[in-house]
Protein backbone atom coordinates (compact mmCIF):
# COMPACT_ATOMS: atom_id res chain seq x y z
CA UNK A 1 0.00 0.00 0.00
CA UNK A 2 2.50 2.42 0.87
CA UNK A 3 4.77 1.45 -2.14
CA UNK A 4 1.82 2.10 -4.63
CA UNK A 5 0.97 5.83 -2.43
CA UNK A 6 4.95 6.56 -3.10
CA UNK A 7 4.90 5.55 -6.92
CA UNK A 8 1.17 7.88 -7.15
CA UNK A 9 3.01 10.76 -5.51
CA UNK A 10 6.56 10.66 -7.77
CA UNK A 11 4.09 10.40 -10.64
CA UNK A 12 2.23 13.23 -9.17
CA UNK A 13 5.06 15.45 -8.55
CA UNK A 14 7.24 14.71 -11.76
CA UNK A 15 4.18 15.48 -13.52
CA UNK A 16 3.89 18.93 -12.28
CA UNK A 17 7.31 19.44 -12.53
CA UNK A 18 6.46 18.55 -16.25
CA UNK A 19 3.95 21.46 -16.47
CA UNK A 20 6.02 23.47 -15.19
CA UNK A 21 8.82 22.94 -17.29
CA UNK A 22 6.62 22.65 -20.66
CA UNK A 23 4.83 26.27 -19.34
CA UNK A 24 8.05 28.23 -18.64
CA UNK A 25 9.41 26.67 -22.38
CA UNK A 26 6.22 28.01 -24.03
CA UNK A 27 6.90 31.71 -21.62
CA UNK A 28 10.70 31.96 -23.06
CA UNK A 29 9.38 30.99 -26.53
CA UNK A 30 6.42 33.52 -26.34
CA UNK A 31 9.27 36.13 -25.25
CA UNK A 32 12.08 35.37 -27.47
CA UNK A 33 9.31 35.70 -31.12
CA UNK A 34 8.15 38.66 -29.15
CA UNK A 35 11.43 40.51 -28.85
CA UNK A 36 12.03 39.72 -32.49
CA UNK A 37 8.94 41.16 -33.03
CA UNK A 38 9.86 44.33 -31.70
CA UNK A 39 13.24 44.36 -32.45
CA UNK A 40 12.01 44.03 -36.53
CA UNK A 41 9.82 46.73 -36.19
CA UNK A 42 12.17 49.32 -34.56
CA UNK A 43 14.50 48.01 -37.41
CA UNK A 44 11.63 48.80 -39.88
CA UNK A 45 11.25 52.35 -38.54
CA UNK A 46 14.53 53.24 -38.45
CA UNK A 47 15.15 51.62 -41.66
CA UNK A 48 11.94 54.38 -42.74
CA UNK A 49 13.71 57.36 -40.93
CA UNK A 50 16.68 57.08 -42.47
CA UNK A 51 15.00 56.91 -46.17
CA UNK A 52 12.68 59.40 -45.16
CA UNK A 53 15.37 61.86 -44.28
CA UNK A 54 17.52 60.93 -47.28
CA UNK A 55 20.61 59.91 -45.94
CA UNK A 56 20.50 56.63 -47.61
CA UNK A 57 21.65 57.44 -50.66
CA UNK A 58 20.55 54.87 -52.81
CA UNK A 59 17.24 55.23 -52.21
CA UNK A 60 17.08 58.82 -53.18
CA UNK A 61 17.92 58.20 -57.57
CA UNK A 62 15.35 56.36 -58.38
CA UNK A 63 12.62 56.96 -61.30
CA UNK A 64 9.34 56.11 -59.56
CA UNK A 65 8.40 56.68 -62.67
CA UNK A 66 8.81 53.25 -63.96
CA UNK A 67 5.79 52.03 -62.19
CA UNK A 68 3.53 52.49 -65.05
CA UNK A 69 0.50 51.75 -63.11
CA UNK A 70 0.06 51.38 -59.18
CA UNK A 71 -2.78 49.80 -57.11
CA UNK A 72 -3.26 50.48 -54.26
CA UNK A 73 -5.69 47.57 -52.15
CA UNK A 74 -7.02 49.04 -48.48
CA UNK A 75 -9.45 47.38 -46.47
CA UNK A 76 -12.58 48.65 -46.30
CA UNK A 77 -12.64 49.50 -42.15
CA UNK A 78 -9.24 51.46 -42.97
CA UNK A 79 -10.91 53.12 -46.16
CA UNK A 80 -12.63 55.45 -44.14
CA UNK A 81 -9.39 57.43 -43.11
CA UNK A 82 -9.37 59.36 -46.00
CA UNK A 83 -6.96 61.93 -44.67
CA UNK A 84 -4.37 59.23 -44.71
CA UNK A 85 -5.45 58.06 -48.63
CA UNK A 86 -4.69 61.78 -49.44
CA UNK A 87 -1.55 61.75 -47.68
CA UNK A 88 -0.71 58.59 -49.48
CA UNK A 89 -1.46 59.64 -52.60
CA UNK A 90 0.55 63.33 -52.11
CA UNK A 91 3.75 60.89 -51.53
CA UNK A 92 3.21 58.78 -54.52
CA UNK A 93 3.25 62.18 -56.74
CA UNK A 94 6.32 63.58 -54.86
CA UNK A 95 7.99 59.80 -55.69
CA UNK A 96 6.80 60.23 -59.58
CA UNK A 97 4.04 57.37 -59.73
CA UNK A 98 1.20 58.87 -62.61
CA UNK A 99 -1.39 56.22 -62.67
CA UNK A 100 -2.81 54.87 -59.44
CA UNK A 101 -6.07 52.73 -58.59
CA UNK A 102 -7.77 52.92 -55.63
CA UNK A 103 -9.37 49.55 -54.36
CA UNK A 104 -11.27 48.79 -51.21
CA UNK A 105 -14.18 45.78 -51.46
CA UNK A 106 -17.00 48.11 -50.14
CA UNK A 107 -16.46 50.87 -52.54
CA UNK A 108 -15.56 53.53 -49.71
CA UNK A 109 -13.28 55.00 -51.38
CA UNK A 110 -15.26 55.69 -54.48
CA UNK A 111 -17.79 57.44 -52.28
CA UNK A 112 -15.24 59.64 -50.93
CA UNK A 113 -14.11 60.43 -54.54
CA UNK A 114 -15.05 63.88 -54.54
CA UNK A 115 -13.42 64.55 -51.03
CA UNK A 116 -10.29 62.96 -52.28
CA UNK A 117 -10.41 65.08 -55.18
CA UNK A 118 -10.92 68.20 -53.72
CA UNK A 119 -7.50 67.71 -52.01
CA UNK A 120 -5.18 67.00 -55.34
CA UNK A 121 -4.11 69.42 -57.97
CA UNK A 122 -3.57 68.40 -61.86
CA UNK A 123 -5.49 65.48 -61.33
CA UNK A 124 -7.84 63.41 -63.71
CA UNK A 125 -10.24 60.70 -63.40
CA UNK A 126 -9.21 56.79 -65.59
CA UNK A 127 -12.30 57.24 -67.00
CA UNK A 128 -12.47 60.72 -68.30
CA UNK A 129 -9.01 60.22 -69.10
CA UNK A 130 -9.51 57.18 -71.25
CA UNK A 131 -12.24 59.15 -73.52
CA UNK A 132 -10.25 61.85 -73.99
CA UNK A 133 -6.92 59.75 -74.54
CA UNK A 134 -4.98 61.69 -71.81
CA UNK A 135 -2.92 58.51 -70.76
CA UNK A 136 -0.06 59.01 -72.34
CA UNK A 137 0.01 62.62 -70.58
CA UNK A 138 2.93 62.62 -67.72
CA UNK A 139 1.91 66.01 -66.16
CA UNK A 140 -1.10 64.68 -64.35
CA UNK A 141 -1.41 62.01 -62.01
CA UNK A 142 -4.74 59.78 -63.13
CA UNK A 143 -6.45 57.80 -60.65
CA UNK A 144 -9.23 55.32 -60.92
CA UNK A 145 -11.44 53.89 -58.33
CA UNK A 146 -12.61 50.42 -58.33
CA UNK A 147 -14.29 48.02 -55.47
CA UNK A 148 -15.83 44.63 -55.60
CA UNK A 149 -18.87 45.16 -57.24
CA UNK A 150 -17.10 46.49 -60.27
CA UNK A 151 -15.43 42.76 -60.73
CA UNK A 152 -18.60 41.41 -60.42
CA UNK A 153 -20.42 43.40 -62.91
CA UNK A 154 -17.60 43.20 -65.35
CA UNK A 155 -17.61 39.18 -65.16
CA UNK A 156 -21.82 39.15 -65.50
CA UNK A 157 -21.60 41.25 -68.66
CA UNK A 158 -18.76 39.55 -70.30
CA UNK A 159 -20.37 36.85 -69.31
CA UNK A 160 -23.43 37.47 -71.27
CA UNK A 161 -21.58 38.72 -74.26
CA UNK A 162 -19.65 35.67 -74.73
CA UNK A 163 -23.28 33.89 -74.21
CA UNK A 164 -24.56 35.55 -76.67
CA UNK A 165 -21.98 35.20 -79.00
CA UNK A 166 -22.02 31.15 -78.21
CA UNK A 167 -25.71 30.79 -78.92
CA UNK A 168 -25.39 32.69 -82.31
CA UNK A 169 -22.43 30.55 -83.51
CA UNK A 170 -24.41 27.07 -82.12
CA UNK A 171 -27.92 28.37 -84.65
CA UNK A 172 -25.21 28.79 -87.71
CA UNK A 173 -23.13 25.50 -86.63
CA UNK A 174 -20.02 27.32 -87.19
CA UNK A 175 -16.39 25.77 -86.37
CA UNK A 176 -16.34 23.58 -82.85
CA UNK A 177 -12.98 25.63 -81.73
CA UNK A 178 -14.94 28.89 -82.19
CA UNK A 179 -17.04 27.52 -79.50
CA UNK A 180 -14.90 26.76 -76.83
CA UNK A 181 -14.49 29.19 -73.92
CA UNK A 182 -10.79 30.20 -73.53
CA UNK A 183 -9.11 32.83 -71.15
CA UNK A 184 -8.16 34.78 -74.03
CA UNK A 185 -11.53 34.83 -74.90
CA UNK A 186 -12.75 36.68 -71.87
CA UNK A 187 -10.47 38.93 -71.99
CA UNK A 188 -11.57 40.36 -75.28
CA UNK A 189 -14.98 40.05 -74.00
CA UNK A 190 -14.18 42.00 -70.80
CA UNK A 191 -11.96 44.54 -73.15
CA UNK A 192 -15.57 44.88 -75.73
CA UNK A 193 -17.41 46.12 -72.60
CA UNK A 194 -14.88 48.66 -71.62
CA UNK A 195 -14.30 46.74 -68.31
CA UNK A 196 -10.42 45.33 -68.59
CA UNK A 197 -8.47 47.90 -67.09
CA UNK A 198 -4.84 48.15 -67.00
CA UNK A 199 -2.70 45.56 -65.19
CA UNK A 200 -1.16 47.04 -62.67
CA UNK A 201 3.11 46.43 -62.21
CA UNK A 202 2.55 46.55 -58.41
CA UNK A 203 -0.18 46.52 -56.14
CA UNK A 204 0.14 47.17 -52.23
CA UNK A 205 -2.23 46.22 -49.36
CA UNK A 206 -2.95 48.01 -46.63
CA UNK A 207 -4.83 46.13 -43.48
CA UNK A 208 -4.14 43.45 -42.13
CA UNK A 209 -4.80 40.86 -44.76
CA UNK A 210 -2.21 39.42 -47.05
CA UNK A 211 -4.05 39.10 -50.08
CA UNK A 212 -5.68 41.44 -53.04
CA UNK A 213 -9.09 41.70 -50.75
CA UNK A 214 -11.12 40.97 -54.30
CA UNK A 215 -9.31 43.13 -56.77
CA UNK A 216 -9.51 41.76 -60.30
CA UNK A 217 -8.15 38.72 -60.97
CA UNK A 218 -7.80 38.94 -64.70
CA UNK A 219 -5.91 42.48 -64.17
CA UNK A 220 -2.81 40.89 -61.58
CA UNK A 221 -1.97 37.72 -63.49
CA UNK A 222 1.96 39.28 -63.58
CA UNK A 223 1.56 42.02 -60.93
CA UNK A 224 3.58 41.78 -57.78
CA UNK A 225 1.97 42.32 -54.38
CA UNK A 226 3.29 43.42 -51.79
CA UNK A 227 1.80 44.22 -48.21
CA UNK A 228 2.39 47.42 -46.37
CA UNK A 229 0.85 46.64 -42.92
CA UNK A 230 -1.75 48.85 -41.86
CA UNK A 231 -2.99 52.38 -43.22
CA UNK A 232 -2.72 53.61 -39.76
CA UNK A 233 1.20 52.87 -39.62
CA UNK A 234 2.05 53.68 -43.10
CA UNK A 235 4.77 55.71 -43.80
CA UNK A 236 6.98 57.90 -46.56
CA UNK A 237 10.37 55.54 -46.42
CA UNK A 238 8.51 51.86 -46.64
CA UNK A 239 6.97 53.29 -49.40
CA UNK A 240 9.98 54.31 -51.32
CA UNK A 241 11.76 51.33 -50.49
CA UNK A 242 8.60 48.89 -51.96
CA UNK A 243 8.50 50.83 -55.31
CA UNK A 244 12.49 51.34 -55.22
CA UNK A 245 12.82 47.40 -54.83
CA UNK A 246 10.45 47.04 -57.77
CA UNK A 247 12.08 48.57 -60.26
CA UNK A 248 15.24 47.28 -59.19
CA UNK A 249 13.81 43.94 -59.80
CA UNK A 250 12.25 45.23 -62.99
CA UNK A 251 15.27 46.60 -63.79
CA UNK A 252 18.02 43.54 -63.56
CA UNK A 253 15.05 41.34 -65.11
CA UNK A 254 15.12 43.90 -68.15
CA UNK A 255 19.35 43.08 -68.20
Amino acid sequence: MEFREMTWKAYYYISQIGNFVLQLLWHILHLIVSIYYFVVGIAHVLESNLISSGLWKKYKAFNGGKVRYLAIVVESEEAYQTSRIIKLLLWLEAIGVKYICLYDAEGVMKKSKDAILEELDNVTIFEEAVEKDKLVSQNCMTLEFASLADGKESVIKAANLLFEKYMKLADLDGDQEEKVFTEAKMANALKAIGCSGPEPDLLLVYGSARCHLGFPAWRIRYTEIVHMGSLAYMRYGSLVKAIYKFTMVRQNYGK
